[in-house]
């Protein structure tokens, strides 16, 4: 669709996501927990990665993109990125 492609890996330890352009095959933006805070994952961590990597993607010049959960529940810290990034300017 020519829209790039937010991406979410979630670990007992951590949350993170990516921004990749499918047709070329490049990761645009990322963020993850560990960058972003210290502690044990929860979903105001995973807010703060969803606000981080919009915060990301809007200075590359992304507004728009397709959210892949990569088999995820939209439940719990998986929710909790993509409203984050919602906050942050993206749009789904």
């Amino acid at each position: 669709t020519g829209r790039p492609r937010l991406t979410v890996f979630r670990s007992n330890k951590g949350i993170y996501a990516q921004l990749v352009d499918d047709t070329k095959g490049h990761t645009l933006a990322h963020a993850s927990s560990a960058e972003v805070e210290k502690g044990k994952l929860n979903v105001e961590i995973s807010r703060a990665v969803g606000k981080k990597v919009a915060e990301r993607a809007k200075e590359a010049g992304i507004a728009q993109v397709v959210f892949d959960r990569s088999g995820y529940l939209y439940h719990g810290n998986v929710k909790a990125l993509a409203e984050g990034a919602r906050e942050g300017g993206l749009n789904f």
